[in-house]
C-alpha cells in the first residue's frame, strides 16, 4: 500500500476526488448484489453461476461508512445498482441510512420486477429517483430478451412507483437492431403518455453476452427523432452520461447513452463499487482498488482516504471498447451496471 505522511493525509482527507486528468469524481454507482432474477441477453449468460457469495458482500454498516467518507470527499450522486438491487434483503433500510448522510441525489436502477412491492417503502426511505429497465412492450420480445416474460410485473411496478410519488422515473431501453429497434416509436408514445423519461442505450461489449448484443449506433436515430418529433437539446441535471432531447411542450424527453458511437469519457465523473467492495474506475478497463479489506478490518478513515487517492491516480482516460472489444470478460452485473 502507498504510504503518505500524516501531514499529506490530513490535507487530502477533505479534498475533492479529482483524477489525474482533472475530472472531478462526485458520482458513485454502488452495487449491493451481483445477482439478478432475470437473464437479459446483453448482461448475464444463461446458466451463469459464478456469483459473489453473500458473506463477501459489504454489509450495510460497511456501505454506510464508505459512502460517508466519499460524501466528505465531495460525493453528490449515489446510484444503487446490481445485479438487481431489490433482491438484496432489507434494501429500504439501507436507503434510509444512506439518505441520512445528506447526499444530494440518491437513485436506483432496477429491472422493476419487484418494484410493485418496494416502491412505496423506498420512497419513504428517501430514494429520490428511479431508472427502470424496459426493453420492449411486447410480451414475446420481453421474454426473449429477459429470459422470461415479466412485462406485466414491470408495468405494475412503474405504476406503483408513480403512485408512491417518484416525480422523475426514467425508462432504460437497450437498443438491439435485431430485437427491439423497430419498437422505439411505440416506447416513445408509452413514455409520453405515462410521463416517463425514455433513455435509449447502446450495448457495451462486456463479456460474451455484451458482445453478442451487437453494435448499434444511436447517432442516426437521434437526428431522425430530432427532426420527426421536433425535439431540442436540453441540459441534464442528474450527473449522468445521457444527452437529452425534449419536445417544446415538455411531454417527450428522450435521452441517449452512447458509449460506443460518441463516448463521454472526457467528462466522466463516476466510479463503481461492486457488491464485494471492489472499486472499478472504468467500465471498459480493469483498473480497480479493493476496499473490503480496509472496511472489514475497521481501518481508520485516513487509510480509506489514501486508497481513494490511489484510485484517482489510476482512473484511466477512457475505455477501450472500440479498440479492444474483447478485453473485458466480466459481465455487466458483476461491475455494478
Amino acid at each position: 500500500m502507498v504510504r503518505m505522511s500524516s501531514e499529506h493525509s490530513a490535507s487530502t482527507r477533505q479534498a475533492a476526488m479529482v483524477d489525474r486528468f482533472g475530472r472531478k469524481i462526485d458520482y458513485l454507482r454502488l452495487s449491493v448484489t451481483d445477482r439478478c432474477d432475470l437473464r437479459c441477453t446483453y448482461c448475464i449468460p444463461k446458466g451463469f453461476r459464478d456469483f459473489t457469495e453473500p458473506p463477501d458482500w459489504l454489509t450495510f454498516d460497511e456501505i454506510v461508512r464508505f459512502v460517508s467518507v466519499l460524501k466528505r470527499r465531495g460525493l453528490r450522486h449515489l446510484r444503487l445498482t446490481g445485479g438487481e438491487p431489490l433482491t438484496r434483503r432489507n434494501l429500504p433500510d439501507l436507503v434510509s441510512r444512506l439518505s441520512s448522510l445528506g447526499v444530494d441525489d440518491i437513485s436506483m436502477s432496477t429491472n422493476g420486477t419487484q418494484l410493485e412491492t418496494y416502491a412505496k417503502p423506498l420512497r419513504l426511505a428517501g430514494l429520490s429517483r428511479l431508472n427502470v429497465s424496459l426493453d420492449s412492450l411486447d410480451e414475446q420480445k420481453t421474454a426473449q430478451i429477459a429470459g422470461r416474460n415479466v412485462l406485466s410485473a414491470v408495468l405494475r411496478g412503474l405504476e406503483a412507483a408513480r403512485a408512491a410519488g417518484f416525480g422523475l422515473i426514467k425508462v432504460n431501453m437497450v437498443v438491439m437492431a435485431d430485437t427491439n429497434m423497430a419498437t422505439i416509436e411505440e416506447m416513445i408514445e408509452f413514455c409520453q403518455k405515462s410521463g416517463f423519461v425514455l433513455r435509449l442505450i447502446e450495448a457495451m461489449p462486456m463479456g460474451q453476452t455484451g458482445r453478442s448484443a451487437g453494435k448499434f449506433d444511436l447517432s442516426e436515430l437521434r437526428e431522425r427523432l430530432r427532426r420527426s418529433r421536433y425535439l431540442q437539446d436540453v441540459e441534464s441535471t442528474s450527473g449522468g452520461p445521457a444527452k437529452y432531447l425534449k419536445s417544446a411542450d415538455g411531454t417527450i424527453t428522450v435521452g441517449f447513452i452512447t458509449p460506443m458511437s460518441d463516448h463521454f469519457c472526457s467528462s466522466c465523473n463516476r466510479v463503481r463499487l461492486t457488491a464485494d467492495g471492489t472499486m472499478f474506475l472504468c467500465l471498459g478497463q480493469n483498473d480497480k482498488v479493493d476496499f473490503r479489506p480496509l472496511l472489514r478490518a475497521g481501518r481508520p478513515d485516513s487509510e480509506l482516504d489514501i486508497a481513494i487517492d490511489r484510485a484517482m491516480l489510476i482512473k484511466p482516460h477512457r475505455h477501450d471498447f472500440i479498440t479492444n472489444p474483447k478485453a473485458i470478460d466480466r459481465i455487466m452485473a458483476a461491475t455494478g451496471g
